[in-house]
């Protein structure tokens, strides 16, 4: 078979890997249906992801049919998060943070390929939905599971820097969480985008006044998803007395802020990696019962043949894109 390699950043490649035919015990060996390109496989192109290695078999969200056995033919979303399951972090319920964790298509090589064997365990059915559909889950589950992390609600307004893909995920999470959503983002093609094909009307640009009106004391919540430290820090001043700071894309940087702005509003910082086996499964229900416009976030389909000479021109393009389909 042929997989989709980072060989070096700025070079992908078609490299041919023997097609898997054995699983190890507990795993299964899943036909991939469907992947989407993610911001982190931009990042591991341009050479800014902090946890990884190369060269790497990229493409984590992914969606397949089970190759052998009972289910054979079933099709399920593949959670990528390969935990230990014996850390803290693990006996805690928090697998998708494992002091251990093997990321596939980061960590580990991932599903840009015709065959993976996956941990059973991290194989959820994905009825009534389609090969493209269940390849968006991953990525909507990350927002929803900031979103449950952050705990906002009917009451709460709420800021989102970065509205690309994992920001519109992040904000549809919210807005369906009832909260009022604002996108601040420094494209002016992204937030109409937004706007356009999922109804985001309160998009800013940097430099606005945000800080007037309903809005003068702050937002309960700010989620970051620009991947930019600047922009995190820039993100504090915005934070209403009790508010929270929520990290959901990853920097290399050190983010600093001042101190006592910070106590004086009796912040706080939340960190939010990867997505539980709940998120997705909130995902999946909301996108079977309409409440989540999968047509609107699928911007391009391509084959994997064509990614090696079409990579470069998405990751400059991607401004203009929500989410990039590929099939292999």
């Amino acid at each position: 078979m042929n997989c989709l390699v980072c060989v070096e950043p700025g070079q992908m490649a078609l490299e041919p890997r023997p097609l898997p035919v054995h699983a190890p015990e507990g795993w299964v060996l899943v036909d991939i249906a469907a992947i989407g390109l993610c911001g982190t496989d931009y990042h591991i192109f341009e050479g800014k992801h902090p946890f990884l290695d190369y060269p790497r078999v990229i493409g984590h969200e992914l969606s397949g049919h089970i190759a052998e056995g009972p289910d054979a033919g079933k099709l399920v979303v593949i959670n990528p998060y390969v935990s230990c399951g014996s850390c803290r972090a693990c006996r805690r319920g928090k697998p998708n943070c494992c002091s251990r964790i093997q990321v596939l298509g980061v960590h580990r090589d991932g599903g840009m390929c015709s065959r993976l064997a996956v941990p059973a365990e991290n194989l959820y059915q994905a009825d009534g939905l389609t090969a493209e559909q269940a390849a968006m889950v991953e990525f909507l589950a990350i927002g929803a599971h900031a979103v449950a992390r952050s705990g906002v609600g009917s009451e709460d307004l709420v800021l989102v820097t970065g509205a690309g893909p994992i920001g519109l995920g992040t904000a549809l999470f919210a807005r369906l969480a009832g909260a009022e959503v604002h996108l601040l983002d420094v494209s002016q093609t992204r937030l109409e985008l937004a706007r356009d094909l999922f109804g985001f009307e309160l998009g800013h640009r940097p430099g606005e006044d945000l800080l007037q009106g309903h809005l003068k004391e702050g937002f309960d919540a700010v989620f970051d998803a620009t991947g930019n430290a600047k922009a995190i820090e820039a993100g504090f001043p915005y934070l209403a007395h009790g508010g929270s700071a929520v990290l959901v894309s990853v920097v290399k940087d050190d983010i600093t802020f001042n101190d006592a702005e910070f106590h004086k509003r009796e912040a706080r910082i939340i960190g939010s990696r990867n997505a539980l086996k709940a998120d997705f499964y909130r995902v999946m229900d909301a996108i079977r019962s309409g409440q989540i416009p999968t047509g609107a976030i699928a911007s391009k389909k391509l084959s994997l043949a064509e990614l090696p000479e079409r990579f470069q021109g998405l990751a400059r393009d991607r401004g203009h894109l929500v989410k990039v389909l590929v099939t292999p």
